[in-house]
């Protein structure tokens, strides 16, 4: 599916997107039809834009925890 191997859904959950979001937008990508995605929504209020907010962050942090965790594996198994 993408350059990384991965499917839809891991890619998804990559990305904090619904794997249905993420189907639609590369069906419309192949299409040739991706520049029209969103043209139709209302903008965000500040409220919605706070809570997408404080829930991408909670994502970022566990991803940064998970990669220095590799990381520091990764090392300690050169150290021995």
């Amino acid at each position: 599916m993408t350059d990384e191997g991965l499917g839809l859904q891991e890619a998804a959950k990559r990305l904090s997107l619904m794997p249905s979001t993420l189907d639609s937008w590369l069906r419309e990508a192949r299409n040739g039809k991706l520049g029209e995605i969103g043209k139709t929504q209302r903008p965000l209020t500040e409220i919605e834009l706070e809570l997408a907010r404080t829930k991408r962050e909670p994502a970022e942090v566990k991803m940064e925890r998970d990669l220095l965790t590799k990381a520091a594996a990764y090392f300690a198994k050169g150290m021995r």
